[in-house]
C-alpha cells in the first residue's frame, strides 16, 4: 500500500502537529544528526552486503546470537520478507490492524483469513500475523496462540506498560518471529532500520530472500549510536498511560466520540456523528493538526479515526480544536 498509511502531512503544507505518525518526539535528535554527519563520506561507499556488523549490535541488544537476527530496512521490508519465504502459505491476519501484512500475503500468493480474536484462529493455519501493541487499537493481547508460525510485529513495544514476549522468549519458544523496528522508539521513520528476530532456524530461513546492501553506511552508524545512548532516547511509558488515560475521558467529554479500549499511545475514535475524512480536513487546514483517518483499516467504518498522542500541551489543542467541528 503506497498510499493509504495516513501520514498526510505532505498534503497539507501547515500542519503544526501530527497525530497521524506513531512516531516518538525525541528532543536529543540533533545529537544524532551531529555524529551522522561526521560519518558523510559513507555515502561514497558500499555498506556491508549482508548488515553483519549491525545484526551483531541489534542481537547483543536483545540478548540473542547473531544468527537470531536479520537486518532490514524497517519492519515493512520485514513484513514482506516473511510473506515471500513462506510463499503460498495459509496466513490469519488478526484484524482491524496494519494493511501490508495482507498486501505482502496477496503479493506473495497467500490464502488470507481475516479474524478477529485470536481464539478464531483457524485450524489450517500457516502463519498467524498480528501488531502487539495492534496498529489501530493499541491493544495489547496478553495471552498468544500457538500457529505453526506466529509472526507478531513489537514496532511499538516502547509505547506501552504491558509485558511483551522477548526476543530470547521467541528464539527459545521456536515457533515466532518478532519483527522490531527502531524507526518508532528513537524517532527516525527517514532511516528505515528494522529487524526479525527469533529461532536461528526460523531466522535463516528468510536469509536468502534478502537482497545484499538492506542498509546504507549511515543507517548503519546511526543503529550503533542510538543503542548505545538508548538512555537518552528511552521513551516514558508510564507517562504515556497518564496521558492515555486522560485523553481517553477527555475525548468523549468534549465531543461525540467513542475511544476504544488502548494499552499503548495509539487511541482508536469513532465519531458518533460525521466522517473522519471530513473531520481530519478541517482539523488539518483550519489548526494545523493532522489525525489519521482509519476508515481503510479492514472492518472500520467511515467514522474512525486514530491518534498517537503527542506531548500533553499538544493533546490539549486537540480537545480545544475538536469540538469547534460539531458546532
Amino acid at each position: 500500500m503506497i498510499n493509504g498509511h495516513g501520514d498526510d502531512a505532505r498534503l497539507y503544507p501547515r500542519i503544526r502537529v501530527n497525530f497521524a505518525q506513531g512516531v516518538a518526539w525525541q528532543p536529543r535528535l540533533p545529537a544524532l544528526f551531529a555524529h551522522l554527519a561526521e560519518h558523510l563520506p559513507l555515502l561514497a561507499e558500499y555498506p556491508e552486503p549482508d548488515a553483519a556488523t549491525v545484526e551483531r549490535r541489534i542481537a547483543r541488544h536483545l540478548g540473542v546470537q547473531p544468527d537470531s537476527v536479520l537486518a532490514t530496512a524497517g519492519a515493512t521490508a520485514a513484513i514482506y520478507l516473511i510473506a515471500q519465504a513462506h510463499r503460498g502459505a495459509r496466513s490469519a491476519i488478526l484484524q482491524p490492524t496494519f494493511a501490508e501484512y495482507a498486501d505482502a500475503c496477496r503479493m506473495h500468493a497467500h490464502t488470507i483469513r481475516h479474524i478477529y480474536h485470536p481464539e478464531d484462529l483457524p485450524a489450517d493455519t500457516d502463519l498467524l500475523w498480528m501488531c502487539n501493541p495492534n496498529n489501530p487499537t493499541g491493544q495489547v493481547w496478553p495471552t498468544l496462540p500457538e500457529p505453526p508460525l506466529l509472526v507478531c510485529d513489537h514496532s511499538y513495544a516502547a509505547f506501552t506498560e504491558q509485558p511483551l514476549m522477548t526476543a530470547a522468549e521467541a528464539a527459545d519458544r521456536g515457533n515466532v518471529l518478532i519483527i522490531g523496528s527502531l524507526t518508532k522508539a528513537f524517532g527516525v521513520p527517514g532511516l528505515r532500520i528494522g529487524y526479525v528476530a527469533g529461532a536461528a532456524s526460523l531466522v535463516q530461513h528468510l536469509r536468502p530472500f534478502r537482497m545484499p546492501w538492506t542498509l546504507g553506511g549511515l543507517a548503519a552508524v546511526a543503529v550503533d549510536y542510538l543503542l548505545s545512548h538508548e538512555r537518552d532516547f528511552s521513551v516514558d511509558s508510564r507517562a504515556i498511560s497518564r496521558e492515555r488515560e486522560r485523553m481517553s475521558s477527555a475525548l468523549p467529554a468534549v465531543a461525540p466520540v467513542t475511544v476504544w479500549p488502548s494499552d499503548s499511545h495509539l487511541l482508536l475514535c469513532q465519531l458518533r456523528t460525521g466522517k473522519a475524512a471530513a473531520l481530519k480536513h478541517w482539523l488539518a487546514t483550519e489548526h494545523g493538526l493532522l489525525i489519521r483517518d482509519a476508515s481503510n483499516f479492514d472492518g472500520l467504518s467511515p467514522a474512525f479515526f486514530r491518534v498517537a498522542l503527542q506531548r500533553p500541551e499538544q493533546n490539549d489543542e486537540l480537545l480545544r480544536a475538536i469540538p469547534l467541528w460539531f458546532r
